[in-house]
């Protein structure tokens, strides 16, 4: 009996070997690498970040088209702090009654941190967009705890807005011109050595040329006259 057990444990014992070297071995031959990135692509979904999204343009360009009234709608997301009527009180924030053109930090009795009263200069269009975009990169150290906006054109229509909040708005600048990155890429679409008013032949405008017209060296040596002969 007792040489009976061992010899059925022994042939499981085996077989226990032999399987963990049949996995190790399949594992070694089928060996597959982690892909670099996981899942697989959906053929018309763009991944995320693929494409950078196109660079913001400066403030001018949005204050050309923005809307004062849609600015009105933005600023209710201001009036938990601030207030922007004429002799308003200040609250969380300082009254914004014509704020833009002024210095930092120019509303008497309000503490205003050393953060905002340290940054140089008065509030222009593009540095109040900077402000509005993140207080906090603004001015560093800044107690306002506003996340800002994201998108320009709701700053634009925000800046739109408080500049009428003024006893004198500052005129809306005019957009700014075409970069030169775009230029190039005007400039790009044109054919070189092309005259401005000259016409683009097509393939079957071209086919028709007049004989005699087609010269150099790829020309054929064969005009086509019968009495003619092929030179080499």
């Amino acid at each position: 009996m007792d040489d009976r057990t061992n010899t059925i444990a022994g042939w499981v014992l085996g077989a226990g070997i032999i399987a963990l070297g049949a996995s190790i071995v399949t594992g070694e031959v089928f060996k597959s690498e982690r892909p670099e990135k996981m899942g697989y692509p959906i053929e018309g979904v763009e991944e995320e970040g693929a494409t950078g999204a196109a660079a913001e343009q400066p403030i001018e360009f949005y204050l050309a088209s923005a809307d004062a009234a849609a600015g009105a709608n933005v600023f209710k997301k201001c009036a938990a702090c601030h207030n922007a009527e004429k002799g308003g009180p200040n609250a969380l924030g300082p009254n914004l009654w014509g704020t833009l053109g002024k210095p930092h930090g120019h509303v008497a009795g309000f503490a205003y941190s050393d953060a905002l009263k340290g940054v140089p200069g008065v509030w222009t269009w593009q540095g109040m967009s900077d402000w509005l975009k993140s207080p906090k990169a603004y001015a560093p150290g800044t107690k306002m705890t506003f996340a800002g906006l994201s998108k320009p054109e709701d700053r634009a229509n925000l800046i739109a807005y408080l500049n009428q909040q003024s006893d004198a708005p500052m005129p809306i600048p005019a957009a700014p011109a075409a970069s030169p990155e775009a230029a190039a890429a005007e400039a790009g679409d044109a054919i070189p050595g092309k005259a401005e008013d000259e016409p683009v032949a097509n393939e079957a405008q071209a086919a028709e040329q007049p004989k005699g017209n087609v010269g150099g060296e790829g020309a054929p040596t064969v005009s086509g006259r019968a009495e003619q002969t092929k030179t080499k």
